[in-house]
């Protein structure tokens, strides 16, 4: 295995509006949203730090206050719990970032698109490799993380990749989709991407997911980029002059991805996980049988 610069940092494009759950997200940020009893974000931030990622960078808008609070210690609350003998409760909120791991905030002042956004993190990230996750896709995996996957390939190939899984051909105009290549290790290496194609241009029906690994060199490339689909500033397109110079793969990750920037995924996202609290799951089922038996 050759030696590559280490995958220490990541960012997380965490700026967005949240449209789609509005009400509700117009006081609290969509990231913040919980699927059972941890917010969304967390868990992101869980499979990076599963991943070796050392320094999180969180690129955030002045009304996200939420995310940042949540992420720091809060001594009075963990007296409380302790005080009222409820120290496993204390235990889950303490360190919910590890010590080793440091967080970085950068404020995005226009949400000029996903590039943009990655873009407002060059100054913290630097010249190193690094990766980008997007928290509105919950990944669960029954071993490795998506991430820690996608490092894994990196340490061996020393390429970056996207996390790609294949999607409805009717849907390749909600996803960057790529074409890809073999090579004799039967990896995927990515010929083609395309933002947001129709299903008659799309190259193939492998949608990229919310899992990035990059070189330090796309900042250069994103400042070059003009507004492509949407009127903004396009990862895709900057990924795809990045093709050009420095090879990446396509990893089709083990685990499933629930989009839980919608509601039915969502909700898909809040049965499943509850299902695997053991507090739950009895009670959970016992409602199933009842709503059976309201179809019937």
């Amino acid at each position: 295995m050759t030696d590559f610069p280490p995958i220490r940092k990541a960012v997380f494009p965490v700026a967005g509006l949240g449209t789609r759950f509005l009400p509700a997200t117009k006081s609290i940020p969509k990231e913040m949203l919980p699927i059972v009893d941890k917010p969304l974000i967390q868990y992101a931030v869980e499979e990076a730090v599963e991943a070796g990622v050392d320094t999180i960078i969180f690129v955030t808008s002045h009304k996200k206050g939420a995310i940042l609070d949540h992420f720091d210690p809060d001594a009075e609350l963990e007296s409380l719990l302790l005080a009222k003998g409820n120290d496993e409760l204390r235990k889950r909120i303490h360190n919910i970032i590890p010590d080793h791991v440091s967080t970085r905030y950068v404020i995005q002042e226009k949400a000029l698109g996903l590039g943009h956004a990655v873009w407002c993190a060059k100054n913290l990230v630097g010249d190193e490799p690094f990766a980008v996750l997007l928290a509105d896709d919950l990944i669960r995996s029954k071993g490795s993380g998506c991430l820690k996957q996608m490092v894994d390939e990196y340490h061996a190939t020393g390429a970056g990749s996207l996390g790609v899984e294949e999607v409805p051909s009717s849907m390749t105009d909600r996803y960057g989709i790529v074409s890809v290549e073999k090579d004799a290790t039967e990896r995927n290496y990515i010929r083609q991407i395309v933002e947001k194609p129709s299903p008659e241009n799309a190259p193939s029906n492998l949608g990229v997911v919310g899992r990035y690994i990059l070189p330090g060199e796309i900042f250069a490339l994103l400042e070059s980029v003009q507004a492509g689909v949407g009127g903004e500033i396009q990862l895709t397109d900057a990924i795809s002059r990045q093709l050009d110079s420095k090879p990446l793969l396509a990893h089709a990750f083990e685990g499933e991805r629930y989009d839980c920037g919608s509601r039915h995924g969502f909700i898909r996202a809040t049965v499943d996980y509850a299902l695997e609290h053991e507090d739950l799951r009895d009670d959970m089922l016992a409602y199933f049988d009842t709503l059976r038996d309201l179809r019937n």
